[in-house]
């Protein structure tokens, strides 16, 4: 989405059994870092909720294109569990892309204007808080 500072690119993961979103990620660049933070963000609530990820149970997915299916082998911190993600098709995809199309249509294009990253951030965590919990 266009702000008035620059583009803002936002990823999301979804828990394809309860359709929370558990982990994203905004960012003003499109690198591997920045689609790899909502992934890693999902692990960590994953671990927090002591529900230990098993393969196919998250699908990532973003408007980032490629670097979607660019995972390195190994992040620098030597954790591999995120390249379960990038395998998405059927009925998974139309899942994150109807998350996807909710958001922009309940968030982003109602309240634009936007102004800052940090303006889109603070707005997309309350926004998956409710789309989480009510």
């Amino acid at each position: 989405m266009r702000t008035w500072a620059g583009v803002v690119c936002v990823a999301f993961v979804v828990d394809t059994f309860s359709r929370r979103v558990v982990g994203w990620s905004a960012a003003t660049v499109k690198e591997t870092v920045f689609v790899l933070d909502a992934p890693e963000m999902a692990l960590r609530q994953r671990d927090r909720d002591q529900h230990p990820l098993r393969p196919g149970e998250l699908i990532h997915r973003s408007d980032a294109g490629s670097q979607v299916r660019e995972f390195p082998a190994r992040r620098p911190s030597g954790d591999r569990r995120h390249c379960r993600f990038h395998r998405i098709g059927g009925r998974r995809l139309r899942l994150m892309e109807s998350t996807i199309g909710l958001f922009k249509t309940e968030l982003i294009k109602p309240r634009r204007p936007w102004r800052t990253l940090s303006d889109v951030e603070l707005a997309t965590a309350e926004y998956v808080d409710w789309y989480n919990h009510r």
